[in-house]
Parts: structure tokens; sequence; C-alpha cells
């Protein structure tokens, strides 16, 4: 992930699980599903949470932190592919991991980098721009919009 991901690699923050994707023993994808987004204003919006709710539920959110389909293998329909496969899995692995369900998954594109056709493809909702407040190490960071498809 530090090596392909434009955003680099990811400190752990809060719950988090990460995947890798294989095909015949070799690496295709990785993904990092971690600790939702604390704010959001048009996810909270689309759910219909005031701030009391949005505090004491929003565990059973994750995000999908991080995304990435290894250089070797941009091929057709694999990024949807991968995306399917661990929805299918991510609720089973939470619970057992967590002891807690999840219930909705959450993810930002930048829009000046994608257009977010891999979320479309494996049938995730566009809600609308956030703010483009993200989290780095140094704290939150205004410098990027995203999108959000959960």
């Amino acid at each position: 992930m530090a090596r392909h991901h434009y955003l680099g690699d990811l400190a752990k923050i809060g719950e988090a699980i990460w995947y890798v994707a294989t095909w015949r023993g070799q690496w295709v994808a990785q993904l990092n599903v971690s600790a939702a987004a604390l704010k959001c204003g048009v996810r909270d919006r689309w759910i219909g949470w005031d701030f009391r709710t949005q505090y004491d539920r929003l565990k059973l959110i994750a995000n999908n932190s991080r995304f990435l389909i290894l250089p070797e293998w941009h091929r057709p329909n694999i990024g949807s592919r991968v995306l399917s496969l661990t929805e299918r899995r991510i609720a089973r692995d939470w619970q057992g991991r967590f002891g807690h369900p999840l219930l909705l998954l959450e993810t930002f594109v930048d829009p000046r980098r994608f257009h977010g056709g891999v979320y479309r493809a494996a049938n995730w909702t566009e809600l609308g721009l956030t703010q483009g407040y993200r989290r780095t190490r140094q704290g939150y960071s205004s410098a990027d919009a995203h999108v959000l498809k959960p």
C-alpha cells in the first residue's frame, strides 16, 4: 500500500481490518476497512441522524479507507469484483473481530483523481460532495474534496 497507493499507507486509527485479494496465490488488491468518519454531513443527512443518534451509532459504519488494485492487475471488472467479495464477508468479520454489527460501508473518492466508476459498478450509492476535510497523521486537512459512496 505504501508503495503504490497515492495516499500511502494508513496508520491504524480505531477498529480496522486489512484485506488482500489473491488469485492463484498472487496478490491482486489490498483494502483497508476502518472506523467511519467522525463527521460527514452528507452521510448523516442521508441516514437521518441528529448529533446524539450519530454519536451512539457511528460504530455501525465502517470506512473503506484504502483500496488498491496492484499495478500489474488492472483488468476489466476486477475492482468491482474485489469490492463485492469484500462486502459479502465484512459484516461477519467485523462482528467476529470487534463484537458488534456493521450495517453500512462508506468511502470517499477524490473527484480530481477518480470518477468512482468502480464503486458504481459494485452498486454503491453516491451521496454527494463533502466539505473536503480528511484525516491525516497531523490531524485534519482541507486540501482534498471527496465524494461519498456508501
